[in-house]
């Protein structure tokens, strides 16, 4: 029963960090799409996609892969300091090379080469995660911690972009929001350090840090593949398609996004519970709750999409709306397919069919591309479809998988963790 409250607590603190997530960006994207000309916004939506990369890379999986040690060491102060410092100095690494990746990408990239600053201070926010931990909260099933800092630190940023965003001679002003809510995120983390009882401290075990990395790069190449789903097509739009294609684009994402948003703190708060656990009972009980819900939400976004799309984008990015309802069946998949990554396949030890799932399906997309490229029918109707269906592929695979593991887990036959 306490165990089920804690679930319930972290849920219900994820969910608000979740839907702080999706109104946020819903509150500025209809301001920044009407002060900003399409070329200029198409451009901020195209940076997004080369610094969602490099999050990920400076991220490292770490957010699973750690917050198993952690979960591991939870009685143990010292070999949660350990952890710590070793993550630290993995991500400073990574940082660095993700910098340099974005200089090489800013010289070769057109959009980013046409404005380069907005792509350099792009960065800044993606450095500053490295002193937030996340990984230390979710473990330690702190989530209220991760759900505070981040609405404080959107909040920030969203407040302000109604201030001083009024044309697109003030972009560069947009990854310089992000910076002063980013810092301020990291000045609340020294408090809940001081309430936890733990100290940061830089690591001076390369080899433990490069072990870490090792051990987390199976979720690294997973969260590479997921994001691709998505990065990939809009990178390929900016190079193949105009920028004003790449705005449209955008706002149909963002708003999928937004729903996906709200997925996100279910799974993020059962795999540690899972971890614990490994009962595939949990797994069954969230389908049967959550397949009529997730079903009428499709149906509703659908006969909706006209209405959100004018009042998301304005006038000026209706056609958008039929690319979004081609989308709309990622919005169904995409909730099992997360649920049966990580919290389900991760929680029994089953990474590499985690990660397999992940890079067979983005195979099959890439493969797509290729195809809609060599055939002469790429376009964002096209794209949108075969995203569709790339979604339900991995939705698929990962069921196959769990079938064919259905007896690790303990309430099937398997062994508790």
């Amino acid at each position: 029963m306490k165990q089920t409250s804690g679930i319930a607590k972290n849920s219900a603190m994820l969910m608000a960090m979740n839907i702080a997530k999706m109104i946020f960006p819903l509150l500025t994207l209809p301001y920044l799409t009407r002060v900003l000309s399409k070329d200029c916004y198409g451009s901020v939506v195209y940076v997004k996609s080369v610094i969602t990369y490099l999050q990920i890379l400076v991220d490292f999986g770490f957010v699973l892969s750690a917050t198993k040690d952690i979960v591991r060491a939870r009685q143990d102060k010292a070999a949660q300091d350990k952890i710590i410092g070793d993550v630290l100095l993995a991500r400073l690494w990574l940082s660095g090379a993700a910098l340099a990746v974005l200089v090489i990408l800013t010289a070769a990239l057109p959009i980013l080469r046409a404005r380069p600053l907005l792509a350099l201070l792009s960065f800044l926010p993606v450095f500053l995660t490295l002193f937030l931990f996340d990984f230390l909260f979710r473990g330690l099933e702190r989530m209220e911690a991760i759900a505070m800092r981040f609405v404080v630190m959107r909040g920030i940023s969203t407040a302000l972009t109604f201030v001083v965003i009024h044309s697109d001679a003030d972009v560069l002003l947009i990854p310089l929001l992000d910076t002063l809510g980013s810092l301020v995120a990291v000045l609340m983390v020294v408090p809940q350090f001081k309430q936890l009882g733990l100290r940061v401290r830089l690591s001076r075990d390369a080899a433990a840090a490069w072990a870490m990395l090792k051990d987390s790069a199976v979720y690294f190449a997973s969260n590479v593949a997921s994001t691709s789903f998505s990065a990939l097509n809009t990178l390929l739009l900016g190079i193949i398609l105009t920028t004003q294609e790449v705005a449209y684009w955008g706002v149909c994402i963002q708003a999928v996004a937004a729903v996906q948003a709200l997925y996100t703190p279910i799974t993020d708060s059962l795999y540690p519970v899972m971890v614990r656990e490994r009962k595939f009972s949990r797994i069954k009980k969230m389908v049967k709750l959550f397949l009529p819900l997730v079903l009428a939400g499709c149906i509703a976004a659908y006969f909706l999409a006209d209405f959100g799309i004018m009042l998301i984008g304005g006038k000026g990015y209706a056609p958008a709306a039929r690319i979004f309802r081609y989308l709309i069946p990622v919005l169904f998949f995409s909730f099992f397919a997360m649920l049966f990554g990580w919290p389900t396949l991760g929680a029994i030890d089953r990474n590499a069919e985690t990660s397999r799932s992940t890079v067979y399906a983005l195979s099959f997309q890439v493969l797509g591309l290729l195809a809609l490229l060599c055939t002469g029918y790429y376009s964002l109707v096209a794209v949108a479809i075969l995203r569709s269906v790339t979604e339900a592929v991995l939705c698929g695979i990962r069921m196959f998988y769990i079938r064919k593991n259905i007896r690790s887990f303990a309430d099937m036959g398997g062994d508790a963790a």
